[in-house]
Protein backbone atom coordinates (compact mmCIF):
# COMPACT_ATOMS: atom_id res chain seq x y z
CA UNK A 1 0.00 0.00 0.00
CA UNK A 2 1.54 3.28 -1.11
CA UNK A 3 0.24 6.50 0.36
CA UNK A 4 1.58 10.00 0.20
CA UNK A 5 2.57 11.63 3.48
CA UNK A 6 0.62 14.76 4.42
CA UNK A 7 2.75 17.86 3.94
CA UNK A 8 0.90 20.22 6.26
CA UNK A 9 -0.65 20.05 9.71
CA UNK A 10 -4.06 20.43 8.08
CA UNK A 11 -3.31 17.52 5.77
CA UNK A 12 -2.11 15.44 8.72
CA UNK A 13 -5.28 16.30 10.64
CA UNK A 14 -7.43 15.16 7.71
CA UNK A 15 -5.46 11.94 7.21
CA UNK A 16 -5.60 11.10 10.93
CA UNK A 17 -9.32 11.87 11.18
CA UNK A 18 -10.12 9.61 8.26
CA UNK A 19 -7.86 6.77 9.39
CA UNK A 20 -8.92 6.86 13.04
CA UNK A 21 -12.60 7.02 12.05
CA UNK A 22 -12.24 4.03 9.73
CA UNK A 23 -10.36 2.06 12.37
CA UNK A 24 -12.99 2.88 15.00
CA UNK A 25 -15.75 1.84 12.60
CA UNK A 26 -13.93 -1.44 11.87
CA UNK A 27 -13.48 -2.18 15.57
CA UNK A 28 -17.16 -1.40 16.21
CA UNK A 29 -18.15 -3.78 13.41
CA UNK A 30 -15.96 -6.49 14.91
CA UNK A 31 -17.68 -6.05 18.27
CA UNK A 32 -21.10 -6.35 16.67
CA UNK A 33 -20.06 -9.31 14.53
CA UNK A 34 -19.07 -11.07 17.75
CA UNK A 35 -22.71 -11.13 18.78
CA UNK A 36 -22.38 -8.67 21.63
CA UNK A 37 -25.32 -6.43 22.54
CA UNK A 38 -25.41 -3.25 20.51
CA UNK A 39 -24.17 -0.34 22.59
CA UNK A 40 -23.16 3.08 21.38
CA UNK A 41 -19.48 3.93 21.60
CA UNK A 42 -20.29 6.36 24.42
CA UNK A 43 -22.19 3.70 26.35
CA UNK A 44 -19.38 1.17 25.97
CA UNK A 45 -16.75 3.76 26.94
CA UNK A 46 -18.70 4.72 30.07
CA UNK A 47 -19.18 1.06 31.01
CA UNK A 48 -15.46 0.39 30.44
CA UNK A 49 -14.56 3.37 32.65
CA UNK A 50 -16.69 1.97 35.45
CA UNK A 51 -15.20 -1.47 34.97
CA UNK A 52 -11.68 -0.03 35.15
CA UNK A 53 -12.10 2.56 37.91
CA UNK A 54 -14.79 0.98 40.06
CA UNK A 55 -17.33 3.26 41.69
CA UNK A 56 -17.84 6.74 40.27
CA UNK A 57 -20.44 9.43 40.64
CA UNK A 58 -22.30 10.46 37.49
CA UNK A 59 -20.36 13.74 37.54
CA UNK A 60 -17.03 11.95 37.74
CA UNK A 61 -18.04 9.66 34.91
CA UNK A 62 -19.15 12.62 32.76
CA UNK A 63 -15.85 14.38 33.42
CA UNK A 64 -13.84 11.24 32.69
CA UNK A 65 -15.68 10.67 29.40
CA UNK A 66 -15.59 14.36 28.44
CA UNK A 67 -19.36 14.61 28.01
CA UNK A 68 -21.98 16.89 29.49
CA UNK A 69 -23.97 15.72 32.55
CA UNK A 70 -27.29 15.45 30.64
CA UNK A 71 -25.59 13.15 28.12
CA UNK A 72 -24.12 10.89 30.79
CA UNK A 73 -27.52 10.73 32.48
CA UNK A 74 -28.99 9.21 29.29
CA UNK A 75 -26.04 6.84 28.96
CA UNK A 76 -26.39 5.68 32.58
CA UNK A 77 -30.14 5.15 32.16
CA UNK A 78 -29.59 2.99 29.06
CA UNK A 79 -26.88 0.93 30.76
CA UNK A 80 -28.95 0.54 33.92
CA UNK A 81 -31.98 -0.56 31.89
CA UNK A 82 -29.87 -3.36 30.38
CA UNK A 83 -28.60 -4.45 33.78
CA UNK A 84 -25.03 -3.41 33.02
CA UNK A 85 -24.73 -0.66 35.65
CA UNK A 86 -26.20 -0.27 39.11
CA UNK A 87 -26.60 2.67 41.44
CA UNK A 88 -25.83 2.75 45.16
CA UNK A 89 -26.18 5.53 47.71
CA UNK A 90 -23.10 7.69 48.23
CA UNK A 91 -21.49 6.99 51.60
CA UNK A 92 -21.31 10.61 52.74
CA UNK A 93 -23.46 12.70 50.38
CA UNK A 94 -27.14 11.80 50.21
CA UNK A 95 -27.58 13.92 47.09
CA UNK A 96 -25.15 11.72 45.15
CA UNK A 97 -25.23 8.17 43.88
CA UNK A 98 -22.34 5.88 43.09
CA UNK A 99 -22.29 3.89 39.88
CA UNK A 100 -20.68 0.50 39.39
CA UNK A 101 -20.58 -1.97 36.54
CA UNK A 102 -22.54 -5.14 37.26
CA UNK A 103 -20.97 -8.56 36.68
CA UNK A 104 -22.81 -8.66 33.33
CA UNK A 105 -21.42 -5.24 32.47
CA UNK A 106 -17.88 -6.28 33.37
CA UNK A 107 -18.21 -9.47 31.31
CA UNK A 108 -19.44 -7.47 28.33
CA UNK A 109 -16.46 -5.09 28.55
CA UNK A 110 -14.02 -8.00 28.77
CA UNK A 111 -15.58 -9.84 25.83
CA UNK A 112 -15.68 -6.68 23.73
CA UNK A 113 -12.00 -6.00 24.44
CA UNK A 114 -11.10 -9.60 23.64
CA UNK A 115 -12.88 -9.50 20.26
CA UNK A 116 -11.43 -6.16 19.21
CA UNK A 117 -7.92 -6.94 20.45
CA UNK A 118 -7.93 -10.26 18.58
CA UNK A 119 -9.02 -8.57 15.35
CA UNK A 120 -6.43 -5.83 15.72
CA UNK A 121 -3.68 -8.35 16.53
CA UNK A 122 -4.51 -10.21 13.30
CA UNK A 123 -4.29 -6.96 11.36
CA UNK A 124 -0.97 -6.03 12.97
CA UNK A 125 0.53 -9.36 11.88
CA UNK A 126 -0.02 -8.20 8.28
CA UNK A 127 2.29 -5.22 8.82
CA UNK A 128 6.05 -5.19 8.51
CA UNK A 129 8.26 -4.92 11.59
CA UNK A 130 9.05 -1.35 10.56
CA UNK A 131 5.36 -0.45 10.33
CA UNK A 132 4.66 -2.00 13.75
CA UNK A 133 7.62 -0.05 15.21
CA UNK A 134 6.14 3.18 13.85
CA UNK A 135 2.80 2.34 15.46
CA UNK A 136 4.51 1.60 18.80
CA UNK A 137 6.18 5.01 18.63
CA UNK A 138 2.92 6.73 17.64
CA UNK A 139 0.73 5.06 20.30
CA UNK A 140 1.68 7.47 23.14
CA UNK A 141 1.11 10.44 20.84
CA UNK A 142 -2.31 9.15 19.83
CA UNK A 143 -3.14 8.58 23.50
CA UNK A 144 -2.11 12.17 24.28
CA UNK A 145 -4.35 13.44 21.49
CA UNK A 146 -7.25 11.35 22.75
CA UNK A 147 -6.92 12.83 26.25
CA UNK A 148 -6.77 16.48 25.18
Amino acid sequence: MTSQLPRSDAGLATALRISVSRLARRLRAERLAGGLPELSDTQLAALAALEKHGMMTPGELAEHEKVQPPSITRVIAALEERGLVMRAPHETDRRQVMLTATESGKALVHQSRKLRDAWLARQLRELSQEERAKLRAAAPVLEKLSQS
